[in-house]
């Protein structure tokens, strides 16, 4: 290529730096880059030109230009020769410099090009800017630019020069009067002192290493004089701190004598600063480098400054750094640096300004003063050695801050300190004790904002913080092993560290471990030296009590059990053994549960049982004692846990249970009872447990210690009238009382069975009724307090619990029973019938269950009012609550259900005879047959539990008969089909106990297992299931096992009782008892025969009125009774009545078809009836042009609704497989030919006005009723799998529809083909009449059926072949197209259904298929393209003889079709191409070779189509064409990126396919590109930007050699009017195409 070629490209992409896309500017940028790349000199120079030539082009296209020529020269500067270099440095220089104005895009694009060059050319870049430093003239803000940044780009080519540099700007400093200017000055100066500090620490490698810092420092030190005296004080803030970063680097290089001089200036002047800007980190980072600066020469100056610089370097460092702003973080840093110089060199001083102001209550102040001090403490350990003291006495009034910032602070100060030894210092206890106390504060106190960097809020909480300082302190800082141990222990039993137990526990766990190790000296405590110290006793009692809910506080349950095993030493030496065993269990059951899976009152017994085996081992009585006295002092610390308190309680009683002494056990019980909050529900609980756990040992002492408290004085003044209102409110007695009866209940329930007894009712129930029942002047006082009725409810089912319990029950006489029962049952009346909000009526129902297990027993009335009262209480209640709902509301429903059976089944136990069982279900009986669902579910469930129980009790001693069986067994058997499925298996279980009720009473034994009776047990999963046929089929198996096991006499009453049932509210039941009544009569109908007919009336009188679907089946059979005499009159009838068929009439056609001989008759009358009349009439139209309407005609439509009817039957398909062929072949037509065809005007408007109730819900559309009418004669016939497979296919969908209905037919056809294929011979046989059909719906519907038959091997397997091909063949020439069409399908077929017969009936299908391919004139006409489709089946299966022939016509002609408009066109040419292809194997002759080479271009180019059907055809058609191209390479590549599936990266992949071509096929270079050429005009906005990217390849590995096949400049001129195209994507390839054009040279 020429260099005019080069300067040609290069312009035409210059000429598109216009374009105002920016992905396309930047790809022709990169397009200039790619030229450049290679030849760098010819694109720069046409840059250069272009921009000379075109002065009046916009500065950001001028700057475009300008990035791409500094892009090129960053990587090819080397390859300037120095004329060339030259006229671009005054290229740029001239750019930089053409306009004064700022215009800061361009000027940096020119600057970069200046700096680009100088990192090559130094010496010239620096000889042109040097020329713009005119003496006495400012320099362009520009030039200071560049030559700031070639100080950085290439210090070592530039420090040499800057004394030039500097003699040249420093005389016109004075003269920049603009704050811009002045800007660019500070930058230059910043970066030329950077550069030559770089420079100086850099001398080993410097080109002259004598440079020395007083080369530069008398310039510095003027332009300094500047600076600081003169643009400091501007009012410009940006100057201001332009000046400040450039004073930074400049301080360095000042004389040490001038610096000295300078700085009691200097210094203030920049402090001054920070009050007038609100960014600063600029100044404390220049301010740092002024200090560092100042160290090194020993400055004193320093030391007369140090009180201005403290203060406001601390003013910094106490900003608040909640800005996201990165400046604000960094100004931090730079200000503590600042801290650290003057810490390493001014120590004392420092402190003495720091430490003062950690005593001021400024939040800001003191947060940031801390920061300094840790800050300090780490990065100046050696210097604050000997500050230790004063640093720790310094923090007295930081650690009383509540402020959550300042707390964070101080503990990350403590932290430091640990670190740094102070804490091994007098007063750094202080220090610790502050730890734990953060570590205690509860989270929910802590309302953080989370901070800038911070994602977790909760992990930077002051909380969390000391969390982690104490355990790393603990763990990693061995130093302050001797300081934690054994100080930690104090923290562990005061109140207000109850939040810091888990992690004071590891800590100690820690370093008792550690202590361990060193030896045994070493870890016991030594309590005499330790004072502070908790003792043994109040160690355990702690650890031992927070242990009760495990999960509190992190976990807090396993650290404390854990550090009380590693304690045992220091708690008693007989311990270790015990617990080194015991605690590891308890730890594994923690493990295997969680917070919400813990049974707690399992974990507290296991607990319990912990400390009992601990006070069995110890056996001193000193020793309990005092662990005793410890628990009752530690009382007052759970006040605010309530569990843990009530666990302490049962601690307390358990450990007075091993106590010896009696006075010691009184004086406890009496504190105890003096002490307790009787206001809290959990106190008095827990003191109850107490009393009862105490009375296990010391019973006698307990219930004296109970009246002692009863009759003292602070008793007696909570009860006296005065009192009441005067001392205490009446609520507060009642919970005293509640205590107390409480605590008599449960010593009744713990004592000991043989003493309880005589005490029951002389001291205990005295007692609890005593403080019940308050009498004011002997009035007695009805009390409403809750709490104190459920204290008496429980207190009393402890007692009756206790009482049944007991071996000596039964002779105990218990005199209070009646009274308590009436209690209990004024309670229960007393809630709310319909909602359940305490567990009153729940405990009250379960203490009437012990009650009336003892003596004496309940009368008549008494017990019916418990029934009734207990029934009503728990069966009204609202439907219990779904779990997500209220959990606890659902556990207390069903605890109140449980409690409620538990004393039916107590009761019924009174009195196991069936009249007692029948007492029980007639109080059920109104809740069996409520209308409400849940509360027949619960009277259900309850009668089946009692039904179980009387079962598992009877004892049958004399042949008896069970009189009330049938009645009972007709009101539980109807629910089997309740709607609620707990209710069905509830009632089956019932007549399941009620059948072995009855063979008990016949004398069989309980252990006898009956078949009949067992095989209702089997039927309940029938009832689960929702599908009303199971259901009720179900129930039909039940009745006929009640019907064999029910006696004679029983017949009559079960009868009457299910017919009842008939008009029972709930349907589903209704109709069981129908199901029922109908088995039993087919079972035991004998004595009842004369009652079939008005049983069969009573059913059709219940069908007139559309209710009770139940008397359908007798219906049913009366209708068939009359039909087998009256068949054809029924037939007639039938017909004659209105459309739509109601639902009544449907139920009499259907009953017709339940003989077969029956259902023949009137399939075949109804048959001649659809035949007999045209299908439709065409009615006028209205409007001209317009098609005439068809409206179906009524006869036909009628016997077509009747047929769906009978078919609709299952006894009809013996009928329905006699006239088979018949049938299907008859509606295959209708529904041909009611294909759009419509209702006549009258149904129509019966239509639009809707059906009623009684009308059937089936389309009647023409179509639609055909289809299901078809379908119906499958399924009848046995082809449910033809069915199901048009169902799933959606094919009865497209035979309804005008623009489906060939794809239906399709559909059944290969439907039939492959699951009804033996039955096609009579369907064709019966199908060959009707080809020459006058209708051409016909015609088409028959022509797709026969096409698809022949898809599938069964035409070959029946002998069907030859006369299908003549019967298409001779269809040819139809006048419909759809059928040419659908000839030409159907003949293409051949090759997937008999593969093996193509090759003998080649010629004729190939002349048929070409034929195709030149059918009409449209140019889209559907019949060639079904012959493409057609050919790409047959090529492979022909001989290759037979279609070498006419293989290039084929070629050529479907050539066109690549770029048809429409997509099936495109995909079908092109598939077929692929075919072609492949049938030749590699092995074609050069004609067709051509034509493949022909279509390449287009087929790589048409895998971007905007279609995917296009693009998948393209990678098929390109992996057949590969074997073709005899090229391996190129098979390889389309192998690899064009399996199916698989993603293509067009790129990647087209520029591997064009190397290859390149390499294998040169001499196509010129023929790819034409092609290419015609695709730059395509109307795919893809395919058009494809064809640049391909020409782009192309070029891009074409040899030189392959140029004269390139008409360059027709390409150049093309690819010039794509940058002009409307699509951005399409430009920037055309630029991507141009860029790589240079490879031709």
């Amino acid at each position: 290529m020429t260099e005019s070629s080069i300067k040609k490209l290069a312009s035409t992409l210059l000429d598109a730096i216009t374009d105002k896309d920016p992905v396309v500017q930047e790809q022709v940028c990169s397009a200039l880059c790619s030229l450049g790349e290679v030849r760098p000199v010819e694109t720069l120079r046409t840059c250069e030109e272009y921009l000379r030539q075109h002065d009046k082009l916009a500065h950001p296209y001028r700057a475009a230009v300008l990035r791409a020529m500094e892009r090129v020269l960053s990587s090819r500067a080397s390859e300037l020769d120095k004329d060339t270099a030259s006229t671009i440095i005054l290229l740029a220089s001239s750019e930089m410099t053409k306009t004064k104005d700022l215009v800061w895009d361009w000027q940096q694009a020119a600057s970069g090009v200046l700096v680009a060059v100088g990192r090559q050319f130094i010496s010239k870049v620096m000889e042109e800017l040097l020329r713009k430093l005119h003496p006495g003239t400012l320099p362009h803000c520009a030039v200071l630019h560049t030559l700031a940044s070639l100080s950085v780009a290439n210090a070592f080519g530039v420090v040499p020069f800057l004394p030039s540099v500097l003699s040249s700007l420093l005389p016109v400093l004075g003269m920049a009067k603009h704050d811009t200017v002045r800007v660019a000055f500070c930058s230059a100066l910043q970066r030329f002192s950077e550069g030559a500090l770089e420079y100086l620490a850099n001398l080993d490698r410097a080109p002259d290493p004598t440079v020395r810092k007083d080369a530069f420092a008398t310039d510095i030190f003027s332009a300094y004089d500047v600076l600081f005296h003169q643009w400091l004080q501007s009012r410009e803030a940006k100057l201001r701190l332009a000046v400040v970063e450039a004073l930074g680097p400049m301080s360095h290089l000042l004389p040490s004598e001038r610096l000295e001089e300078q700085l009691p200036k200097l210094l203030p002047g920049i402090l001054a600063l920070y009050k007038k800007h609100s960014e600063t980190f600029y100044l404390s980072k220049s301010l740092g480098q002024i200090l560092e600066a100042a160290v090194s020469v020993g400055s004193r100056t320093l030391e007369t400054q140090l009180d201005a610089l403290l203060a406001a370097l601390h003013s910094q460092i106490c900003v608040p750094v909640e800005s996201s702003s990165p400046l604000v973080m960094s100004n931090q840093k730079e200000v503590l640096r600042c801290f650290t110089v003057l810490a390493c060199s001014l120590p004392d001083r420092l402190l003495a300004f720091l430490l003062p102001r950690l005593d001021t209550s400024n939040e800001r102040t003191r947060v940031g003063t801390l920061q300094v001090v840790r800050h300090v403490i780490n990065s100046a350990a050696a210097q604050m050695e000997d500050k230790k003291p004063f640093i720790l006495s310094s923090m007295r009034l930081p650690l009383l801050d509540t402020n959550s910032k300042v707390k964070r602070a101080v503990v990350q100060v403590i932290s430091a300190m640990a670190h740094h030894g102070y804490l091994e210092q007098p007063g750094g206890e202080v220090m610790i004790e502050y730890i734990v106390q953060q570590c205690a504060l509860p989270p929910e106190q802590e309302p953080e904002k989370p901070g800038p960097s911070s994602k977790d809020p909760k992990a930077d909480s002051v909380r969390a913080v000391s969390v982690r300082t104490l355990y790393l302190v603990s763990t990693t800082v061995d130093r302050m092993s001797h300081v934690l141990w054994p100080y930690l222990l104090q923290f562990l039993t005061p109140v207000r560290f109850t939040g810091a137990l888990t992690p004071l526990c590891r800590s100690l766990v820690h370093l008792a471990q550690k202590r361990q190790e060193a030896g045994a000296d070493a870890f016991l405590i030594q309590y005499d030296a330790h004072a502070s110290l908790p003792s043994p006793y109040a160690v355990t009692a702690r650890l031992l009590v927070v242990s009760s809910s495990p999960y509190l506080g992190d976990g807090r349950g396993v650290a404390a059990l854990r550090l009380l095993s590693v304690l045992h030493p220091n708690i008693h030496p007989l311990l270790g053994q015990h617990w080194e065993t015991t605690v590891p269990l308890l730890l594994g059951y923690l493990d295997e549960h969680t917070e919400e899976t813990l049974p707690q009152e399992e974990w507290e017994e296991k607990l319990l049982m912990f400390l009992r085996d601990t006070l069995a081992i110890v056996s001193d009585n000193a020793w309990i004692c005092q662990l005793s006295l410890e628990l009752c002092r530690q009382l007052p610390c759970y006040d605010e846990t309530p569990q843990e308190k009530n666990f302490l309680y049962k601690c307390i009683g358990t450990t007075l249970g091993a106590v010896s002494s009696k006075e010691v056990v009184r004086k406890h019980l009496q504190e105890l009872l003096e002490t307790a909050r009787y206001q809290e529900e959990a106190e008095r609980e827990g003191l109850a447990c107490c009393f009862g756990i105490c009375a296990i040992s010391h019973l006698e002492d307990t219930l004296a210690q109970l009246e002692d408290f009863v009759r003292s004085e602070v008793f007696r003044k909570s009860i006296g009238i005065l009192n009441i209102f005067k001392d205490r409110s009446e609520n507060e007695v009642e919970k005293v009382k509640s205590a107390l009866i409480l605590c008599y209940g449960h010593v009744a329930a713990r004592a000991p069975q043989e003493l309880v007894l005589a005490k029951v009712e002389s001291d205990i129930l005295r007692n609890i009724c005593q403080h019940f029942n308050t009498k004011v002047l002997g009035i007695k006082v009805e009390t409403k307090d809750p709490a104190l009725k459920l204290c008496l409810i429980q207190s009393v089912c402890m007692v009756s619990r206790a009482i049944c319990s007991s071996t000596q029950a039964g002779s105990f006489h218990f005199t209070r029973k009646a009274e308590l029962v009436a209690q209990m049952m004024e309670f229960i009346r007393a809630e709310p019938p319909d909602s359940l909000r305490t567990p009153i009526r729940k405990k009250a129902m379960l203490t009437c269950t012990y009650l009336v297990s003892v003596e004496p027993a309940l009368d008549e009335q008494a017990r019916a009012d418990v029934i009734r009262g207990c029934l009503h209480s728990v069966m009204a209640l609202l439907p219990e609550p779904e779990e997500e709902d209220g959990g606890c509301q659902k556990s207390l429903y069903l605890e109140t259900l449980h409690a409620l059976e538990g004393l039916l089944t107590s009761l019924l136990q009174r009195n196991m005879t069936p009249q007692g069982l029948q007492i029980m279900i007639e109080h059920l009986s109104p809740w069996i047959k409520s209308p409400r669902g849940h509360e027949r579910a619960r009277a259900l469930g309850l009668s089946a539990l009692l039904l179980r129980h009387f079962l598992e009790q009877l004892r049958v001693s004399a042949l008896v008969p069970f009189h009330n069986l049938g009645l009972l067994v007709g009101l539980f058997s109807p629910r089997c089909a309740d709607l609620w499925p707990a209710t069905r298996q509830e009632a089956v279980d019932c007549v399941y106990s009620l059948l072995y009720l009855q063979l008990g009473y016949e004398g069989f034994s309980p252990d006898y297992r009956d078949d009949v009776a067992e095989r209702l047990l089997s039927l309940k999963d029938g009832l689960v299931h929702p599908d009303p046929t199971i259901l009720f089929h179900t129930c039909h198996s039940i009745g006929q096992i009640i019907a064999k096991r029910l006696p004679p006499d029983q017949l009559i009453s079960l009868l009457l009782t299910m017919f009842e049932a008939l008009g029972d509210p709930e349907k589903n039941c209704s109709r069981a008892a129908t199901v029922m009544i109908n088995c039993l009569l087919q079972e035991r109908g004998g004595v009842l025969q004369e009652k079939v007919p008005e049983i069969v009336s009573v059913l059709r009188s219940k069908l007139q009125e559309a209710q009770g679907e139940h008397v359908l089946p007798a219906a049913q059979h009366s209708m068939y009774l009359l039909a087998t005499q009256h068949c054809a009159a029924v037939v007639s009838s039938l017909l004659g009545s209105p459309l739509p068929l109601d639902s009544h009439t449907s139920m009499l056609w259907r009953a017709l078809a339940v003989e077969p001989r029956l259902a023949a008759q009137v399939l075949g009358l109804l048959l001649e009836k659809m035949s007999r009349d045209v299908p439709f009439k065409e009615s006028r139209a209205f409007l001209l042009g317009r098609t005439p309407d068809r409206v179906a005609t009524l006869l036909p439509l009628s016997a077509t609704c009747a047929l769906f009817e009978v078919l609709s039957t299952p006894a009809a398909g013996p009928a329905v497989l006699e006239l088979y062929p018949q049938l299907f072949v008859a509606l295959l037509l209708r529904v041909s030919c009611t294909v759009g065809v419509q209702l006549p005007r009258n149904l129509q408007a019966q239509e639009r006005r809707g059906a009623s109730p009684a009308l059937a819900t089936r389309n009647l559309e023409p179509c639609s009723s055909a289809v299901d009418t078809l379908r119906a004669v499958l399924l009848r016939s046995g082809g449910e799998d033809v069915a199901q497979r048009m169902d799933l296919e959606g094919g009865w969908e497209l035979l309804r529809t005008s623009a489906g209905h060939e794809e239906g037919a399709t559909r059944l056809a290969r439907a039939m083909a492959e699951h009804a294929g033996p039955r096609l011979p009579l369907v064709l046989k019966t199908l060959a009449r009707t080809h020459s059909s006058a209708y051409e719906s016909q015609r088409v519907t028959t022509t797709a059926f026969l096409a698809e038959l022949l898809n599938s091997n069964v035409a070959n397997d029946l002998m069907l072949l030859d006369s299908l091909l003549e019967s298409l063949a001779a269809r040819q020439k139809d006048t419909c197209a759809s059928v040419r069409r659908l000839v030409l399908r159907g003949l293409a077929n051949l090759a997937s259904g008999c593969p093996d017969k193509v090759r003998a009936h080649g010629p004729q299908l190939l002349t048929a298929m070409i034929g195709g391919l030149d059918d009409g004139d449209n140019p889209h006409s559907p019949v060639a393209l079904e012959a493409m489709l057609g050919l790409a089946r047959l090529v492979h299966l022909v001989e290759a003889w037979d279609l070498r022939s006419g293989l290039l016509h084929v070629a050529i002609r479907i050539r066109p079709f690549f770029d048809s408009e429409k997509m099936e066109f495109r995909t079908a040419s092109i598939r077929l191409f692929g075919h072609l292809n492949q049938v030749c194997h590699g092995d074609c002759e050069d004609v067709f070779l051509d034509q493949v080479v022909g279509g390449l271009a287009p087929l790589l180019l048409h895998l971007q189509d905007p279609q995917a059907a296009v693009a998948s055809a393209c990678r098929f058609a390109l992996l057949m064409c590969g074997p073709n191209l005899a090229c391996e390479d190129l098979s390889a590549v389309f192998q690899k990126h064009l399996q199916e599936g698989r993603a293509l990266h067009f790129g990647e992949f087209l520029n591997t396919t064009c190397k290859h071509l390149m390499h294998h096929f040169p001499d196509l270079l010129g023929r790819l590109l034409t092609t290419c050429l015609f695709y730059f005009k395509s109307s795919w906005e893809d395919v058009r930007a494809a064809a640049p990217l391909f020409t782009g390849f192309l070029v891009l590995h074409a040899e030189p050699r392959q140029q004269p096949q390139v008409d360059l400049d027709q390409l150049i001129s093309a690819l010039q009017i794509l940058l002009k195209d409307p699509a951005p994507e399409v430009r920037t390839r055309a630029a991507e195409a141009l860029g790589r054009l240079v490879k031709l040279a």
